[in-house]
């Protein structure tokens, strides 16, 4: 029942943000299957945008053949009518489709544009986020031009679109504001919150405030500034320390520019004691924007040294509702991450790092027993609690989870499954770039974990077989887990589906051991870069860059040893704490000649080498080495308080796709992960101003030019009609790649470059898949815009740089 509060409060907010606007809503159009697939994988098809993209595409005809189906059957645009609700919908309408819409404007105008249950849409050949899940909060900026406008709306299976005209170019939307709780004697001082400002207007909005005012008290805050034709959630602050009552007060918000009015909000903030869930607002490393989390507090008074849980919620459900489905314990606090958004990141990617913020977070603020931290959550947080609980296995004494799959190769979303296979080498290679999402290639390190699996046997969602699945593969090696199907279950069978009483009791009989009675490791890991660490060594470096590496190791204090095989590892990083000073250390690895070191100190450790079959003793890598703080992979630099820099000395077609795309993936980073991201132009950048900022960077080198700055030394070069990859050079105007590479002034910051060869390559560039959790991504791809309808025959070269970031050793395909 928790979950559908906040749909009908939803519902209500947008009802009051769109009566006061006039408003067209869309009841007629055409519809076309079968033309496209999105999914968790850098390769992607469509064949609409090709032709689009190509200037080859015609105006969309009731029964007008667009083209044959993969078994030669005809392909044809079919006319659909909304119903009443003005939702589009049919049984033959959805996957892989687009929705033609048309609107003919008296004049040229800016306005906003709401769809909800779509992918993405193309206005006036303009790509912009879609709503997939129906959410309603997204209002997208758009110019109609006088006369014909079109509408390509790539849909799921009921979508609904309208037109709004503002009464103003800027303004404030509240639906999807981040609030925290008040609560009593623990957080009610100065807080945090955040709300949308919407810039329909053809000026970038710079130097505005927000002014805020609780029980007569004010706070000014500056906000960011906000391009032309674009949205932003900016953080504003509050005073709340007036407060001492339970209840309902108000939060009223005022949008100023030099000290005028622009818009004016109310938000209703909601005063608790300190017994109750609560929720509690930070700003994320990630991109610096406003994120929160909720606490159930420990009954009788949070107390230090006690236990904590961690709770991560299924999917389309709020952390608070997560926190709330759980009453409060009299051996610890729980808390529940948010994953970026209630579908967000399927507790991957970004959806990693939320979850590691958090816990970091409650770590700091309630100072819990280390040994007593464990890990639970439900459906999607299911298979959260799985993936974190295998990538992480050194953090928790004990997880749970309930009503979970394993792996996104066998259970997928809206973004679909993660191909299990493939006989073409290029698309192995991108699948390798997803291997941290197979759980079950990293089972063995649920050795050291309690487990607890919870599942109803009649769930028609998540089908009891995955748990199951997940019994069968404990089953073979693993003798400290228990198991249970709740009888007559479904998917949800009331709170008890996670806050089960024989769960938290097999927590309480569970801790986690000190590192220093540790002395047997079994650990494997796909990526240095998202898990290195088990107890007391670290896999640095790989051999094959995203295959899995392993080590199985054994500490002997007594006669100062480490013995042991790896898999797959050059580089291992071991802590000697545990061996007293002046120790005559051995070392064998992978029955070679044992390494030999004399401990030093109670905080030593040593790096080791495996070069020709040998292990060496060598000095740490430095930062211009690929390590566990950057290691490669396009993603990865979608980090740091990432900033979006679009070029701007090309011609007007490519500075306006660069715009657009920045826009494009700034709109889509809001959707899917709540985010707020800083986009620039070239100009703006500097190394000094954005010192140790991740860096996503759109266009090429002739256009954008910011390139040299960061990507002078890359061997990968992309200019206008050309690129070059180490000695292979490429011509034409249809080249597009995706690639990283480190930024020098920086440990652990990177560049992603977003490039093309010119505007077809460009345009070829315009998916962001690279948004869906779990999706693979190796360190660079070049592909040519046929890709859109040749698959994998269209990427020119794919692949990861050595350790060194060179090239010429790394591991990649070259067509």
């Amino acid at each position: 029942m928790y979950r559908n509060i906040s749909v009908i409060f939803l519902l209500i907010v947008q009802y009051q943000f769109v009566v006061a606007q006039k408003r067209f809503v869309f009841t007629k159009g055409l519809f076309v299957n079968g033309v496209h697939h999105y999914g968790r994988e850098a390769l992607y098809s469509d064949s609409l945008a090709y032709r689009l993209y190509n200037q080859t595409l015609q105006k969309p005809e009731a029964e007008k053949q667009f083209g044959q189906s993969s078994n030669g059957e005809p392909i044809a645009w079919k006319e659909i009518i909304a119903d009443s609700a003005g939702i589009f919908k049919s049984r033959r309408f959805g996957a892989g489709g687009y929705l033609y819409l048309t609107y003919t404007s008296p004049k040229e105008e800016n306005v906003l544009l709401n769809v909800r249950g779509n992918s993405a849409v193309y206005v006036n050949s303009a790509l912009h986020a879609g709503d997939p899940y129906g959410a309603g909060w997204l209002y997208i900026p758009i110019n109609l031009k006088k006369g014909l406008n079109e509408f390509y709306v790539r849909t799921y299976f009921q979508t609904s679109a309208s037109i709004i005209f503002p009464d103003r170019p800027v303004l404030i939307s509240t639906e999807d504001s981040t609030m925290p709780h008040i609560v009593l004697r623990k957080q009610n001082g100065v807080l945090q919150g955040a709300v949308v400002i919407i810039n329909s207007g053809l000026k970038d909005v710079k130097q505005y405030e927000i002014k805020a005012t609780v029980d007569n008290k004010t706070m000014v805050t500056s906000i960011p500034a906000i391009p032309q034709m674009s949205t932003r959630k900016v953080i504003f602050n509050f005073d709340v320390s007036g407060i001492t009552q339970k209840g309902k007060y108000d939060c009223d918000i005022t949008l100023l520019s030099n000290n005028t009015i622009i818009d004016t909000k109310k938000i209703v903030l909601e005063a608790i004691d300190s017994s109750t869930t609560y929720s509690s607002t930070f700003t994320s490393n990630i991109d610096g924007s406003l994120q929160y989390y909720s606490v159930t507090p420990q009954l009788n008074g949070t107390k230090e040294n006690a236990a904590l849980f961690l709770s991560v919620h299924g999917a389309g459900v709020e952390a608070i509702g997560q926190a709330r489905a759980y009453k409060s314990k009299d051996w610890g606090t729980l808390v529940a991450a948010t994953n970026r958004r209630p579908r967000g990141f399927n507790w991957e990617d970004w959806g990693r790092l939320d979850a590691l913020e958090v816990l970091g977070l409650a770590k700091e603020r309630l100072k819990p027993d280390p040994q007593r931290v464990y890990l639970t959550g439900h459906s999607m947080g299911g298979h959260g609690t799985w993936f974190l609980g295998a990538t992480y296995p050194g953090t928790w004494a004990g997880i749970a989870p309930c009503s979970g799959y394993a792996t996104l190769k066998e259970y997928g979303s809206a973004d679909g499954k993660i191909p299990d296979s493939s006989r073409n080498h290029f698309e192995q290679l991108l699948l390798r770039a997803g291997n941290q999402s197979d759980v079950i290639k990293l089972a063995n390190n649920y050795k050291p974990l309690g487990i607890y699996v919870l599942h109803g046997d009649s769930d028609k969602v998540v089908p009891v077989t995955y748990a199951r699945q997940m019994k069968k593969v404990l089953a073979a090696f693993h003798s400290d887990f228990s198991y249970y199907e709740y009888p007559g279950g479904e998917h949800w069978f009331g709170d008890q589906s996670v806050d089960w009483e024989p769960l938290f009791d097999f927590f309480k009989w569970h801790s986690r051991l000190a590192d220093s009675m540790v002395n047997q490791i079994d650990f494997t890991t796909s990526s240095p870069g998202i898990s290195a660490n088990y107890r007391w060594a670290s896999i640095f470096q790989q051999l094959h860059p995203l295959a899995y590496s392993r080590i199985q190791l054994q500490r002997n204090r007594v006669s100062g040893s480490i013995t042991g095989s790896t898999e797959n590892v050059q580089l291992l990083k071991l802590a000697l704490d545990q061996f007293k000073p002046n120790t005559a250390l051995s070392i064998t690895l992978d029955n070679t000649k044992p390494v030999l070191y004399t401990v030093s100190s109670a905080h030593d450790s040593i790096y080791i080498r495996k070069t020709a079959g040998a292990w060496t003793i060598v000095n740490k890598p430095g930062d211009d080495q690929k390590g566990p703080a950057r290691y490669g992979t396009f993603k990865e630099a979608f980090n740091n308080h990432m900033v979006f820099v679009y070029g701007t000395a090309g011609n007007s077609e490519e500075n306006k796709w660069s715009f657009e795309k920045a826009r494009y993936d700034a709109e889509t980073w809001y959707y899917r992960g709540n985010g707020a991201v800083d986009v620039i132009t070239d100009k703006e950048f500097s190394m000094e101003k954005h010192k140790g900022r991740g860096v996503i960077l759109y266009g090429n080198k002739t256009t954008n030019t910011a390139w040299n700055i960061l990507l002078n030394d890359c061997p990968i070069q992309v200019e206008r009609n050309l690129v070059k990859a180490g000695d292979k050079t490429w011509t034409g105007d249809d080249l597009a790649g995706y690639f990283t590479w480190p930024i020098k002034n920086s440990p652990i910051a990177s560049v992603a470059v977003i490039s093309g060869s010119g505007l077809k390559g460009m345009r070829a560039a315009d998916a962001n898949q690279y948004f869906a959790g779990g999706s693979g991504f190796p360190d660079f791809i070049i592909f040519r815009l046929g890709m859109l309808v040749s698959g994998s025959k269209g990427i020119q070269m794919a692949g990861f740089f050595d350790n060194e970031w060179k090239l010429n050793s790394g591991e990649f395909i070259r067509r």
